[in-house]
């Protein structure tokens, strides 16, 4: 099994290396970190990742994956990362995304009539792109798997690997990753977040939404 990860700039790197830890743990699969280039890719955070294979030399996937992050923002436009994309996603058997990923696959004419999720912050922009909004930590429609945001790609990636691999091995790495969640605060949604603390977050927030909508919007727009 070939599973593609798109390394970007600006990523958050947890969207991906989530569902890395669970691919990387299926028997018999192979992972890319797949970029234009092979030179280091600095995340959002500074954290800098190797990718593994340029888009040349990537070969088809069976799963091909797309994290979100601020850098999102600047594939919206970038024609050469959706064309791979749509190379990839007509060879694939699952066309997937983690966090505002789901943008980018829209950008790229993707998830048109497609129930799909994405970033609590920025689901409002899905239904610009032509998906159907849905309110889940992951959603499967037929083979378009996408995931909320950031920690939901390890719940996203556990629910594609038992759809693709069976539940008993996705329960085996969710064993052996620990993947017990138990939060000290119920505060990662906006509704268990309450006003107060959406109020702190917001603000800081505000900028990079504005940036991300007028991407949306201008990729909608050559959509049609």
């Amino acid at each position: 099994m070939q599973i593609g990860l798109l390394l970007f700039p600006d990523l958050t790197q947890l969207d991906l290396t989530g569902p890395f830890e669970v691919f990387a743990r299926v028997p018999g699969a192979q992972v890319h970190l797949v970029w234009k280039n092979l030179d280091p890719v600095r995340c959002d955070r500074g954290l800098r990742m190797l990718p593994s294979t340029g888009f040349a030399d990537c070969p088809q996937c069976d799963v091909i994956c797309v994290p979100g992050g601020p850098g999102q923002i600047a594939l919206m436009e970038d024609d050469e990362t959706l064309d791979f994309l749509r190379r990839q996603a007509a060879g694939a058997q699952w066309v997937t995304s983690v966090c505002t990923g789901a943008l980018v696959l829209g950008a790229a004419g993707l998830l048109k009539g497609y129930r799909a999720t994405t970033h609590w912050a920025s689901h409002d922009q899905l239904a610009l792109l032509g998906a159907i909004p849905v309110h889940e930590r992951w959603v499967i429609d037929r083979n378009r798997v996408t995931g909320g945001g950031v920690t939901a790609g390890i719940d996203f990636a556990l629910a594609l690997v038992a759809t693709m691999a069976g539940e008993d091995t996705a329960r085996a790495i969710q064993l052996g990753i620990e993947y017990d969640p138990a939060p000290p605060f119920a505060a990662g949604s906006p509704t268990g977040a309450g006003q107060q603390v959406l109020d702190l977050l917001r603000p800081a927030m505000a900028p990079m939404l504005e940036k991300r909508l007028m991407a949306t919007k201008a990729a909608a727009a050559k959509l049609g």
